[in-house]
Order: C-alpha cells, then structure tokens, then sequence
C-alpha cells in the first residue's frame, strides 16, 4: 500500500538527515533513513556531471528499490571554488583521494599527504577522516591564493520522487569564501572553511538553527517547504 506520510531520505548522513526532517516533519511527512526502510547497505555511484543529476540518480535508487511506496527524497551537495574553476563541485565529499581525469584532480602522493594531515588534525577530530582530509586538500590546492580570489559558493539540490506525481526538484546556493585555516567544530564537511557572504566567521562557528536559515541546504530545503505547502493546499 502507497504510504503518502512517510519520507525516505537516501542520504547516510546523520547531519542532512537531521536538517531534513527539521523541515518536512512540520508537514506532517515522517522522514526515515534508508537504512530504518529497509533498504540494503550500498554504495550509490554518483557518476552524473551535475548536483541534479546525483541528486535525481540517488532518489530514483531508492524509490526504485522500495517499489514506489513511498516517496523518496536526496540531496546531492558539495562546495564550489572559483579559483579551482568550480572544483571540487560533484566531487567533493571524496575530493581527497579522487583519482579521475578531472585537471584539478591531485596526485596520489598529494592526497596521501591530505590523510595525514587529516591524521594529525586532533582539533577536528570528531569529524571523519574524510572530510578532514577533503578540507586539508582544498586549503593545499588554494595556499597561494589571496582571500580577494578565495570566492566559493555552496551548493544543494534536492530531488523527492513521489508515487504517480512529477518529481520536485529544489536548489539552493550560498556564496562566501574559503577561509585560510579550519575554525569552529559545529557542522560538518568545509562547514569550518565556508565563510557565508555577510560574515566574518565559517559555518563551523554557527549554531544549527542560524545556520539552516542561510544554508546552500536550508535554501533548497525552504523551497521544498514551499512545493510541499501548496500541494497540501491542492489536496
């Protein structure tokens, strides 16, 4: 039986699925991890050119594999630096350590020494290995880059796939800078390097609740909120 109610997030990640179900649970919608569905442990391959491509592949994974019954949201995100010429873009939750043909892809010996940067990084130590090695890797490629050149943008789409309707499709961007050093331990991924346009402080710095509502995340969340306000206003 189709179950309107309840929201599948594709995401393992506990901080986007915490962001996520902040927004859509006022709604009435009851948002579940994949895992918590039922859903197998594996690996999506994330190999579209686009956040929207990951974004809708993700979500057409799990809708698919649970027979659509429910509906089934993704979120498909990552930083983009004007100096790498949008890098690390798609590629940024696995940056360090990405060895494809991408001509700001870092050599192997370059990535290993982001691991071990993130090895002896104890201040950030609560979060993954990956993420800091990602960020030790974006502050490498940018050392010699002034801060007037350091322009990033934040970016997120979110794709939710609902039994018999079009799929709707959210983005959102924030643009800032990369900061030269890692401050604040809130947040998670290039939170600590990301300083919002408007501020003088990263995102690491932000309590949960500011953060959201400036968000690359938050924006693309909001619009959700709008689709989901006026299709509960069609039923």
């Amino acid at each position: 039986m189709t179950d309107l109610k309840t929201v599948v997030a594709a995401t393992t990640n506990y901080h986007k699925l915490t962001e996520i179900a902040a927004t859509m649970e006022p709604f009435g919608y009851v948002v579940i991890s994949r895992e918590a569905a039922g859903v197998p442990e594996f690996e999506i391959e994330e190999n579209g050119a686009t956040f929207e491509e990951n974004s809708f592949l993700k979500a057409q994974v799990i809708f698919d594999w649970l027979k659509g019954r429910v509906w089934a949201l993704a979120d498909d995100s990552g930083i983009e630096a004007d100096a790498l010429g949008g890098a690390p873009g798609v590629y940024s939750a696995r940056f360090a350590g990405y060895t494809g043909t991408g001509v700001y892809a870092a050599s192997e010996d370059g990535d290993a020494a982001d691991f071990a940067a993130a090895d002896l990084n104890t201040e950030q130590a609560h979060r993954s290995r990956q993420d800091r090695a990602n960020n030790a890797k974006l502050l490498r490629l940018l050392e010699e880059t002034p801060m007037e050149l350091r322009t990033a943008r934040f970016v997120s789409v979110i794709t939710c796939l609902r039994p018999g309707m079009e799929p709707l499709v959210c983005r959102g961007e924030v643009e800032g800078r990369v900061d030269f050093t890692e401050n604040g331990k809130a947040g998670f991924g290039y939170d600590p390097l990301f300083i919002p346009a408007g501020y003088e402080y990263s995102f690491g710095l932000f309590k949960p609740s500011d953060k959201n509502a400036i968000s690359h995340r938050g924006l693309a969340l909001a619009q959700l909120a709008e689709k989901l306000t006026a299709y509960k206003g069609m039923q």
